[in-house]
Protein backbone atom coordinates (compact mmCIF):
# COMPACT_ATOMS: atom_id res chain seq x y z
CA UNK A 1 0.00 0.00 0.00
CA UNK A 2 1.63 3.31 -1.06
CA UNK A 3 2.29 6.08 1.44
CA UNK A 4 1.99 9.64 0.19
CA UNK A 5 4.02 12.31 1.98
CA UNK A 6 3.30 15.97 1.32
CA UNK A 7 6.63 17.82 1.54
CA UNK A 8 5.34 21.16 0.33
CA UNK A 9 6.30 24.07 2.53
CA UNK A 10 3.59 25.86 4.46
CA UNK A 11 2.87 29.47 3.45
CA UNK A 12 4.29 32.19 5.64
CA UNK A 13 2.68 32.34 9.06
CA UNK A 14 0.33 29.46 8.15
CA UNK A 15 0.07 25.89 9.33
CA UNK A 16 -1.34 23.07 7.22
CA UNK A 17 -2.57 21.29 10.31
CA UNK A 18 -4.40 24.40 11.50
CA UNK A 19 -6.05 24.84 8.12
CA UNK A 20 -7.19 21.21 8.10
CA UNK A 21 -8.69 21.58 11.56
CA UNK A 22 -10.45 24.75 10.47
CA UNK A 23 -11.90 23.04 7.41
CA UNK A 24 -13.06 20.16 9.58
CA UNK A 25 -14.81 22.55 11.98
CA UNK A 26 -16.40 24.40 9.09
CA UNK A 27 -17.62 21.17 7.51
CA UNK A 28 -19.16 19.98 10.76
CA UNK A 29 -20.91 23.32 11.14
CA UNK A 30 -22.25 23.09 7.59
CA UNK A 31 -23.56 19.57 8.17
CA UNK A 32 -25.25 20.67 11.37
CA UNK A 33 -26.83 23.67 9.62
CA UNK A 34 -28.07 21.54 6.70
CA UNK A 35 -29.67 19.04 9.09
CA UNK A 36 -31.43 21.84 10.94
CA UNK A 37 -32.68 23.36 7.70
CA UNK A 38 -33.98 19.99 6.53
CA UNK A 39 -35.81 19.51 9.82
CA UNK A 40 -37.33 22.98 9.88
CA UNK A 41 -37.56 23.83 6.18
CA UNK A 42 -39.88 22.69 3.44
CA UNK A 43 -39.30 19.53 1.44
CA UNK A 44 -39.54 21.44 -1.84
CA UNK A 45 -36.80 23.87 -0.69
CA UNK A 46 -34.16 21.21 -0.05
CA UNK A 47 -33.32 21.00 -3.75
CA UNK A 48 -31.95 24.54 -3.94
CA UNK A 49 -28.99 26.69 -2.98
CA UNK A 50 -28.53 27.39 0.72
CA UNK A 51 -26.86 30.22 2.59
CA UNK A 52 -25.27 28.87 5.77
CA UNK A 53 -24.03 31.39 8.32
CA UNK A 54 -20.81 30.56 10.12
CA UNK A 55 -20.17 32.12 13.55
CA UNK A 56 -17.08 34.28 13.67
CA UNK A 57 -15.99 32.65 16.90
CA UNK A 58 -13.57 29.82 16.32
CA UNK A 59 -13.22 30.10 12.55
CA UNK A 60 -9.88 31.89 12.44
CA UNK A 61 -6.65 29.93 12.37
CA UNK A 62 -4.73 29.71 15.64
CA UNK A 63 -1.71 32.05 15.70
CA UNK A 64 0.95 33.01 18.22
CA UNK A 65 0.82 36.61 19.38
CA UNK A 66 2.77 38.44 22.07
CA UNK A 67 0.72 38.76 25.24
CA UNK A 68 -0.30 42.34 25.88
CA UNK A 69 0.07 42.08 29.69
CA UNK A 70 3.29 40.05 30.04
CA UNK A 71 6.68 39.47 28.48
CA UNK A 72 9.57 41.77 27.63
CA UNK A 73 9.60 44.44 24.94
CA UNK A 74 12.96 45.48 23.55
CA UNK A 75 11.87 47.20 20.38
CA UNK A 76 10.38 50.57 19.64
CA UNK A 77 7.64 50.85 17.06
CA UNK A 78 8.06 53.34 14.19
CA UNK A 79 6.56 56.75 14.87
CA UNK A 80 7.34 56.69 18.59
CA UNK A 81 8.48 60.06 19.95
CA UNK A 82 8.40 59.48 23.69
CA UNK A 83 10.55 56.43 24.37
CA UNK A 84 13.96 55.15 23.45
CA UNK A 85 15.42 51.65 23.63
CA UNK A 86 16.04 50.69 27.26
CA UNK A 87 13.24 52.81 28.75
CA UNK A 88 10.95 51.04 31.21
CA UNK A 89 7.21 51.45 30.67
CA UNK A 90 4.29 50.14 32.74
CA UNK A 91 2.57 46.97 31.56
CA UNK A 92 -0.92 47.22 30.15
CA UNK A 93 -3.61 45.51 32.20
CA UNK A 94 -6.10 43.00 30.82
CA UNK A 95 -9.26 44.83 31.88
CA UNK A 96 -11.40 46.97 29.64
CA UNK A 97 -10.52 45.13 26.43
CA UNK A 98 -12.72 45.15 23.39
CA UNK A 99 -15.41 42.51 23.38
CA UNK A 100 -17.75 41.00 20.84
CA UNK A 101 -20.85 40.95 22.98
CA UNK A 102 -20.58 44.29 24.75
CA UNK A 103 -23.49 46.64 24.23
CA UNK A 104 -22.39 49.97 22.83
CA UNK A 105 -18.64 49.51 23.36
CA UNK A 106 -15.84 47.64 21.69
CA UNK A 107 -15.62 46.17 18.23
CA UNK A 108 -17.35 43.13 16.79
CA UNK A 109 -16.96 40.90 13.78
CA UNK A 110 -19.76 40.01 11.42
CA UNK A 111 -20.56 36.41 10.67
CA UNK A 112 -19.77 35.22 7.17
CA UNK A 113 -21.79 32.87 5.00
CA UNK A 114 -21.15 29.86 2.83
CA UNK A 115 -23.29 29.76 -0.31
CA UNK A 116 -23.79 26.08 -1.07
CA UNK A 117 -24.85 24.91 -4.49
CA UNK A 118 -27.46 22.21 -4.97
CA UNK A 119 -24.82 19.48 -5.46
CA UNK A 120 -22.96 20.55 -2.31
CA UNK A 121 -26.19 20.48 -0.31
CA UNK A 122 -26.99 16.99 -1.60
CA UNK A 123 -23.49 15.75 -0.77
CA UNK A 124 -23.74 17.01 2.81
CA UNK A 125 -27.28 15.72 3.18
CA UNK A 126 -26.43 12.24 1.87
CA UNK A 127 -23.20 11.92 3.83
CA UNK A 128 -24.68 10.64 7.09
CA UNK A 129 -27.26 8.55 5.24
CA UNK A 130 -24.42 6.37 3.94
CA UNK A 131 -25.76 6.39 0.40
CA UNK A 132 -23.33 5.00 -2.18
CA UNK A 133 -22.00 7.09 -5.04
CA UNK A 134 -24.37 5.28 -7.39
CA UNK A 135 -27.35 6.78 -5.64
CA UNK A 136 -25.77 10.24 -5.56
CA UNK A 137 -25.19 10.12 -9.29
CA UNK A 138 -28.71 8.97 -9.93
CA UNK A 139 -30.07 11.89 -7.95
CA UNK A 140 -27.90 14.31 -9.88
CA UNK A 141 -28.39 12.86 -13.31
CA UNK A 142 -29.45 15.24 -16.05
CA UNK A 143 -32.79 15.28 -17.82
CA UNK A 144 -33.19 12.73 -20.61
CA UNK A 145 -32.60 13.95 -24.16
CA UNK A 146 -33.27 12.65 -27.63
CA UNK A 147 -31.36 13.43 -30.82
CA UNK A 148 -33.11 15.87 -33.18
CA UNK A 149 -32.13 16.90 -36.70
CA UNK A 150 -30.72 20.43 -36.71
CA UNK A 151 -29.50 21.19 -40.23
CA UNK A 152 -26.09 20.32 -41.66
CA UNK A 153 -22.45 20.70 -40.66
CA UNK A 154 -19.14 20.58 -42.53
CA UNK A 155 -17.73 17.92 -40.21
CA UNK A 156 -19.06 14.77 -38.66
CA UNK A 157 -19.12 11.02 -38.82
CA UNK A 158 -19.02 9.31 -42.24
CA UNK A 159 -22.23 7.48 -41.38
CA UNK A 160 -24.02 10.86 -41.14
CA UNK A 161 -23.09 12.10 -44.64
CA UNK A 162 -26.05 13.67 -46.39
CA UNK A 163 -25.67 12.52 -49.99
CA UNK A 164 -28.31 14.85 -51.42
CA UNK A 165 -26.86 18.02 -49.90
CA UNK A 166 -23.30 16.92 -50.78
CA UNK A 167 -24.16 16.34 -54.44
CA UNK A 168 -26.03 19.65 -54.62
CA UNK A 169 -22.93 21.49 -53.37
CA UNK A 170 -20.76 19.54 -55.80
CA UNK A 171 -22.99 20.43 -58.74
CA UNK A 172 -23.00 24.11 -57.86
CA UNK A 173 -19.22 24.19 -57.50
CA UNK A 174 -18.71 22.42 -60.86
CA UNK A 175 -20.98 24.90 -62.59
CA UNK A 176 -19.24 27.87 -61.00
CA UNK A 177 -15.77 26.60 -61.96
CA UNK A 178 -16.95 25.51 -65.44
CA UNK A 179 -15.81 21.94 -65.09
CA UNK A 180 -16.13 20.20 -68.47
CA UNK A 181 -18.87 17.64 -68.53
CA UNK A 182 -18.49 14.13 -69.87
CA UNK A 183 -21.06 14.88 -72.56
CA UNK A 184 -18.94 17.77 -73.84
CA UNK A 185 -15.81 15.61 -74.00
CA UNK A 186 -17.68 12.82 -75.76
CA UNK A 187 -19.04 15.28 -78.33
CA UNK A 188 -15.50 16.44 -79.22
CA UNK A 189 -14.24 12.85 -79.38
CA UNK A 190 -17.11 11.88 -81.70
CA UNK A 191 -16.39 14.86 -83.96
CA UNK A 192 -12.71 13.87 -84.16
CA UNK A 193 -13.66 10.29 -85.02
CA UNK A 194 -16.01 11.44 -87.80
CA UNK A 195 -13.35 13.69 -89.36
CA UNK A 196 -10.72 10.94 -89.25
CA UNK A 197 -13.14 8.51 -90.89
CA UNK A 198 -13.46 10.63 -94.05
CA UNK A 199 -11.29 9.65 -97.07
CA UNK A 200 -9.48 12.99 -97.36
CA UNK A 201 -9.10 13.56 -93.60
CA UNK A 202 -5.32 13.71 -93.79
CA UNK A 203 -5.22 16.79 -96.01
CA UNK A 204 -8.49 18.68 -95.79
CA UNK A 205 -9.43 18.24 -92.12
CA UNK A 206 -6.03 17.80 -90.44
CA UNK A 207 -5.94 21.34 -89.03
CA UNK A 208 -9.43 20.98 -87.58
CA UNK A 209 -8.56 17.63 -86.08
CA UNK A 210 -5.46 19.08 -84.42
CA UNK A 211 -7.50 21.94 -82.95
CA UNK A 212 -10.09 19.55 -81.59
CA UNK A 213 -7.44 17.29 -80.03
CA UNK A 214 -5.77 20.27 -78.38
CA UNK A 215 -9.11 21.44 -77.04
CA UNK A 216 -9.94 17.93 -75.81
CA UNK A 217 -6.61 17.65 -74.00
CA UNK A 218 -7.11 21.08 -72.41
CA UNK A 219 -10.61 20.17 -71.23
CA UNK A 220 -9.43 16.84 -69.81
CA UNK A 221 -6.69 18.59 -67.84
CA UNK A 222 -9.27 21.06 -66.52
CA UNK A 223 -11.61 18.20 -65.65
CA UNK A 224 -8.85 16.45 -63.66
CA UNK A 225 -8.00 19.63 -61.74
CA UNK A 226 -11.65 20.17 -60.73
CA UNK A 227 -12.79 16.99 -58.97
CA UNK A 228 -16.33 15.74 -59.21
CA UNK A 229 -16.75 15.73 -55.42
CA UNK A 230 -14.42 17.88 -53.33
CA UNK A 231 -14.09 17.70 -49.52
CA UNK A 232 -15.51 21.22 -49.39
CA UNK A 233 -18.78 19.87 -50.83
CA UNK A 234 -19.41 17.24 -48.17
CA UNK A 235 -22.16 17.95 -45.67
CA UNK A 236 -23.12 15.90 -42.64
CA UNK A 237 -26.45 15.62 -40.91
CA UNK A 238 -26.29 17.62 -37.69
CA UNK A 239 -28.09 16.52 -34.54
CA UNK A 240 -28.63 18.35 -31.29
CA UNK A 241 -30.02 17.05 -27.99
CA UNK A 242 -33.62 17.94 -27.31
CA UNK A 243 -35.10 17.51 -23.82
CA UNK A 244 -37.73 14.83 -23.70
CA UNK A 245 -41.07 16.22 -22.61
CA UNK A 246 -42.03 14.53 -19.39
CA UNK A 247 -45.38 14.21 -17.80
CA UNK A 248 -46.51 15.55 -14.47
CA UNK A 249 -46.13 13.65 -11.23
CA UNK A 250 -47.74 13.78 -7.82
CA UNK A 251 -46.21 12.44 -4.63
CA UNK A 252 -48.47 11.43 -1.75
CA UNK A 253 -46.88 11.56 1.68
CA UNK A 254 -48.88 9.55 4.21
CA UNK A 255 -47.77 9.59 7.84
CA UNK A 256 -49.12 8.21 11.08
CA UNK A 257 -49.12 11.00 13.67
CA UNK A 258 -50.74 9.09 16.50
CA UNK A 259 -49.40 9.20 20.03
CA UNK A 260 -46.77 6.52 19.31
CA UNK A 261 -45.02 8.63 16.64
CA UNK A 262 -42.48 10.88 18.37
CA UNK A 263 -40.05 13.48 17.08
CA UNK A 264 -37.44 10.83 16.18
CA UNK A 265 -39.94 8.94 14.06
CA UNK A 266 -41.13 12.11 12.34
CA UNK A 267 -37.55 13.18 11.62
CA UNK A 268 -36.76 9.82 9.97
CA UNK A 269 -39.99 10.03 7.98
CA UNK A 270 -39.14 13.51 6.73
CA UNK A 271 -35.70 12.39 5.62
CA UNK A 272 -37.31 9.64 3.59
CA UNK A 273 -39.85 12.02 2.05
CA UNK A 274 -37.10 14.51 1.20
CA UNK A 275 -35.10 11.89 -0.69
CA UNK A 276 -38.17 10.68 -2.56
CA UNK A 277 -39.00 14.25 -3.54
CA UNK A 278 -35.44 14.87 -4.82
CA UNK A 279 -35.58 11.66 -6.82
CA UNK A 280 -38.85 12.54 -8.51
CA UNK A 281 -37.99 16.19 -9.09
CA UNK A 282 -35.06 15.16 -11.29
CA UNK A 283 -37.43 13.30 -13.61
CA UNK A 284 -40.46 15.55 -13.79
CA UNK A 285 -40.68 19.23 -14.56
CA UNK A 286 -43.84 19.52 -12.54
CA UNK A 287 -44.42 17.61 -9.34
CA UNK A 288 -47.11 18.17 -6.75
CA UNK A 289 -46.86 17.04 -3.13
CA UNK A 290 -49.94 16.00 -1.20
CA UNK A 291 -49.55 15.61 2.58
CA UNK A 292 -51.97 13.31 4.35
CA UNK A 293 -51.71 12.74 8.10
CA UNK A 294 -53.87 10.41 10.13
CA UNK A 295 -54.68 9.26 13.60
CA UNK A 296 -58.08 7.59 13.75
CA UNK A 297 -59.10 10.20 11.14
CA UNK A 298 -57.22 11.34 8.06
CA UNK A 299 -57.06 14.63 6.22
CA UNK A 300 -55.01 16.55 3.66
CA UNK A 301 -52.86 19.23 5.33
CA UNK A 302 -49.97 21.54 4.54
CA UNK A 303 -46.36 20.59 5.22
CA UNK A 304 -46.02 22.53 8.46
CA UNK A 305 -49.10 20.86 9.94
CA UNK A 306 -47.98 17.51 8.56
CA UNK A 307 -44.73 17.45 10.53
CA UNK A 308 -45.20 19.80 13.45
CA UNK A 309 -48.82 19.65 14.55
CA UNK A 310 -49.26 18.38 18.11
CA UNK A 311 -52.48 16.51 17.36
CA UNK A 312 -52.46 12.84 18.35
CA UNK A 313 -54.89 10.07 19.08
CA UNK A 314 -55.72 6.52 18.08
CA UNK A 315 -54.65 4.83 14.86
CA UNK A 316 -56.78 3.78 11.86
CA UNK A 317 -54.44 3.53 8.87
CA UNK A 318 -57.14 2.80 6.29
CA UNK A 319 -58.47 6.34 6.65
CA UNK A 320 -55.25 7.68 5.05
CA UNK A 321 -55.57 5.32 2.08
CA UNK A 322 -59.20 6.30 1.60
CA UNK A 323 -58.25 9.98 1.69
CA UNK A 324 -55.52 9.37 -0.89
CA UNK A 325 -57.99 7.59 -3.17
CA UNK A 326 -60.44 10.47 -2.83
CA UNK A 327 -57.81 13.07 -3.76
CA UNK A 328 -56.73 11.03 -6.80
CA UNK A 329 -60.28 10.78 -8.06
CA UNK A 330 -60.89 14.51 -7.60
CA UNK A 331 -57.62 16.08 -8.80
CA UNK A 332 -55.14 13.57 -10.22
CA UNK A 333 -56.60 11.25 -12.88
CA UNK A 334 -54.27 8.33 -13.42
CA UNK A 335 -54.29 8.74 -17.21
CA UNK A 336 -52.69 12.19 -16.87
CA UNK A 337 -50.49 11.93 -13.77
CA UNK A 338 -47.69 9.68 -12.61
CA UNK A 339 -48.68 8.85 -9.06
CA UNK A 340 -46.16 8.01 -6.35
CA UNK A 341 -46.82 7.39 -2.70
CA UNK A 342 -44.75 6.97 0.45
CA UNK A 343 -46.23 5.89 3.74
CA UNK A 344 -44.47 6.13 7.10
CA UNK A 345 -45.81 4.50 10.22
CA UNK A 346 -44.72 2.65 13.33
CA UNK A 347 -47.00 -0.23 12.33
CA UNK A 348 -49.48 0.16 15.15
CA UNK A 349 -53.07 -0.16 13.94
CA UNK A 350 -56.52 -0.92 15.26
CA UNK A 351 -57.55 -4.56 15.21
CA UNK A 352 -58.87 -5.70 11.82
CA UNK A 353 -57.94 -2.53 9.96
CA UNK A 354 -54.66 -3.85 8.54
CA UNK A 355 -56.54 -6.30 6.32
CA UNK A 356 -58.70 -3.41 5.09
CA UNK A 357 -55.51 -1.50 4.16
CA UNK A 358 -54.14 -4.44 2.20
CA UNK A 359 -57.43 -4.80 0.37
CA UNK A 360 -57.52 -1.10 -0.57
CA UNK A 361 -54.02 -1.29 -1.93
CA UNK A 362 -54.44 -4.50 -3.91
CA UNK A 363 -57.88 -3.73 -5.34
CA UNK A 364 -57.59 -0.02 -6.14
CA UNK A 365 -54.52 2.03 -5.28
CA UNK A 366 -51.77 -0.15 -6.73
CA UNK A 367 -53.49 -0.09 -10.11
CA UNK A 368 -53.14 3.70 -10.10
CA UNK A 369 -49.64 4.12 -8.62
CA UNK A 370 -46.35 4.03 -10.41
CA UNK A 371 -44.63 3.24 -7.14
CA UNK A 372 -45.67 2.81 -3.51
CA UNK A 373 -43.14 2.66 -0.67
CA UNK A 374 -44.02 1.72 2.89
CA UNK A 375 -41.53 2.60 5.62
CA UNK A 376 -42.07 1.18 9.07
CA UNK A 377 -40.14 3.07 11.72
CA UNK A 378 -39.07 0.89 14.61
CA UNK A 379 -37.03 1.40 17.76
CA UNK A 380 -33.30 0.79 17.47
CA UNK A 381 -33.57 -1.92 20.10
CA UNK A 382 -35.98 -3.81 17.83
CA UNK A 383 -33.56 -3.90 14.90
CA UNK A 384 -32.05 -7.24 15.86
CA UNK A 385 -35.49 -8.76 16.47
CA UNK A 386 -37.33 -7.66 13.33
CA UNK A 387 -34.45 -6.81 11.00
CA UNK A 388 -34.38 -10.13 9.16
CA UNK A 389 -37.85 -11.58 9.70
CA UNK A 390 -41.36 -11.12 8.37
CA UNK A 391 -42.79 -11.15 11.85
CA UNK A 392 -43.88 -7.86 13.28
CA UNK A 393 -46.91 -5.68 13.50
CA UNK A 394 -50.25 -6.57 11.96
CA UNK A 395 -49.82 -3.84 9.35
CA UNK A 396 -46.45 -5.23 8.30
CA UNK A 397 -47.84 -8.74 7.91
CA UNK A 398 -50.80 -7.47 5.89
CA UNK A 399 -48.57 -5.44 3.59
CA UNK A 400 -46.42 -8.49 2.91
CA UNK A 401 -49.30 -9.91 0.87
CA UNK A 402 -49.37 -6.73 -1.21
CA UNK A 403 -45.59 -6.86 -1.64
CA UNK A 404 -45.74 -10.38 -3.04
CA UNK A 405 -48.46 -9.45 -5.52
CA UNK A 406 -47.34 -6.06 -6.85
CA UNK A 407 -43.72 -5.49 -8.04
CA UNK A 408 -44.13 -1.70 -7.79
CA UNK A 409 -44.73 -1.97 -4.04
CA UNK A 410 -41.71 -1.89 -1.72
CA UNK A 411 -41.50 -1.99 2.04
CA UNK A 412 -38.72 -1.73 4.58
CA UNK A 413 -38.01 -1.04 8.23
CA UNK A 414 -35.77 1.76 9.41
CA UNK A 415 -34.49 2.58 12.87
CA UNK A 416 -31.78 5.16 12.09
CA UNK A 417 -30.87 7.45 9.17
CA UNK A 418 -28.48 4.93 7.65
CA UNK A 419 -31.31 2.41 7.34
CA UNK A 420 -33.08 4.54 4.73
CA UNK A 421 -30.66 3.27 2.07
CA UNK A 422 -32.23 -0.20 1.42
CA UNK A 423 -35.52 1.18 0.14
CA UNK A 424 -33.70 3.65 -2.09
CA UNK A 425 -31.50 0.93 -3.46
CA UNK A 426 -34.70 -0.73 -4.60
CA UNK A 427 -36.22 2.53 -5.75
CA UNK A 428 -33.27 3.68 -7.85
CA UNK A 429 -32.54 0.27 -9.30
CA UNK A 430 -33.36 -0.41 -12.94
CA UNK A 431 -36.35 -2.68 -12.44
CA UNK A 432 -36.68 -4.56 -15.69
CA UNK A 433 -39.66 -6.45 -14.38
CA UNK A 434 -41.50 -3.48 -12.91
CA UNK A 435 -45.00 -3.33 -14.23
CA UNK A 436 -45.93 0.29 -14.57
CA UNK A 437 -49.45 1.49 -14.96
CA UNK A 438 -51.03 0.36 -18.23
Amino acid sequence: MPNFIDRRLNPKDKSLGNRQRFLKRAREELKRAIKEQVKSGKIADVDAEHNVSMPARGVSEPTFQPASNSGERKHVLPGNREFAPGDRIPKQGSGGGAGRSGAGTGRSEDEFQFVLSREEVLDLFFEDLELPDMVKLNLKESVAFKRRRAGFSASGSPMNINVGRTMRNSYGRRIALRRPSRRELEAISDEIAKLEAKPDAGTKYQKRIDELREKLERLERRRRRIPYVDPVDIRFNRFEPQPLPNASAVMFCLMDVSASMGEREKDLAKRFFVLLHLFLKRRYERIDIVFIRHTDEAGEVDENTFFYSKQSGGTVVSTALEEMLRVIQERYPAREWNIYAAQASDGENISGDSEVCASLLSDELMRLCQYYAYVEIIDERETEIFGATDNGTSLWRAYRTVDSEWPNFQMTRIARPADIYPVFRKLFGKHSTMQLRK
